[in-house]
């Protein structure tokens, strides 16, 4: 009895020191974006208009969307490197249900994310069944990606999509562009199904410790097939809200994004060790480079600094977090 009234005190703090860590890494982002929306407030009279934050909004809904399918990755420990490629073969493909196969708007939305879904698919086989590393199996997708969407496009913008197809990316619900909604609506789905389902319980306790997870009877590799499904989903439709924004399938696009989501997560506090991660956290993230680069626009500053302090940012982001995780491991011992 002693000995278990001593184990659930240490498990107790411990715990709670982990939750206090997230918390401080959250607030730390959350913090910085208020600093950098306070400052572009006093330095830009345009910043602060409900045109100009608008466009923030619809400007960084593809990149937070995919990105809320990131966090459920690296909360399982795991990386997925072909969302760009992805969302770009999504959006050709799309488009050409629609151009060349007559499929109506809303079939041909469909037909994109169930294509980044299959990807998805593909990318968990090869985590699951043949026991890939994360990295090296979605590398190959993005590689993959990225000549599929050039054969099937031979290489040029796919055009001729119906009118009502740019309602998704350009079209607004009174004065909310469609793009914030549906950037509410996943967020909002990604918060339940994290905080509220078993697919997030088990997501944690995989990225935290797998064998464990396995141990106690969870069936791994199904519940990482799931999530690298619903990654690659979120990136098929990110890709046809792009596609939507310009009315075209672009076989270019994409390129460098997966940079932009992982750095999303990373800096609202998600582990690449796994087994921490939020969706705020990750909404946080994506705002705040979303800010540097309106800011940098407004500012008149160079665009290439812009990737230089996203860079520097991510670097603190996960320096940070091995100091977190060093901390917890010391005082658990």
């Amino acid at each position: 009895m002693s000995s278990t009234a001593t184990t659930t005190r240490e498990r107790v703090p411990s715990a709670l020191r982990e939750r206090l860590s997230d918390a401080v890494s959250q607030l730390a982002a959350a913090g910085a974006l208020i600093v950098i929306f306070i400052f572009l407030s006093i330095v830009s009279p345009a910043f602060l208009t409900a045109n100009n934050l608008f466009n923030v909004g619809v400007q960084i809904s593809v990149t937070a969307i995919i990105a809320v399918g990131m966090t459920m990755v690296i909360i399982t420990a795991g990386i997925d490197l072909s969302v760009g490629s992805v969302a770009a073969l999504s959006g050709v493909a799309g488009a050409l249900t629609m151009v060349n196969m007559g499929f109506p708007t809303i079939l041909g939305i469909l037909a994109g994310v169930v294509i980044g879904a299959v990807a998805g698919a593909v990318n968990g086989f090869w985590v699951t069944v043949a026991d890939l590393p994360p990295f090296i199996a979605t590398l190959g997708m993005l590689t993959a990606a990225q000549g599929l969407v050039f054969v099937i496009s031979n290489g040029v913008a796919v055009f001729g999509a119906p009118s009502s197809f740019r309602l998704l990316g350009q079209g607004a619900v009174g004065p909310v562009p469609i793009p914030i909604i549906a950037l509410i609506v996943v967020a909002l789905a990604g918060y339940f199904v994290l905080s509220r389902t078993k697919l997030g319980r088990y997501s944690y306790a995989i990225g935290s410790n797998p064998e464990a997870a396995r141990l106690s009877g969870i069936p791994v590799k199904r519940y990482l097939m799931i999530v690298y499904i619903i990654s690659g989903a979120l990136a098929g439709f990110g890709g046809m809200i792009a596609a939507s924004q310009v009315n075209s399938g672009q076989p270019n696009y994409g390129i460098g994004l997966e940079l932009y989501v992982i750095a999303s997560a990373v800096i609202g506090g998600a582990s690449l060790f796994g087994g921490r991660g939020t969706v705020a956290g990750t909404l946080i993230g994506a705002f705040l480079i979303a800010l540097i680069q309106d800011g940098s626009v407004l500012l008149g500053i160079n665009t290439f600094y812009q990737q230089i302090i996203i860079g520097i940012v991510v670097w603190l982001a996960v320096y940070w977090d091995q100091l977190r995780r060093k901390k917890l491991q010391a005082e658990s011992e």
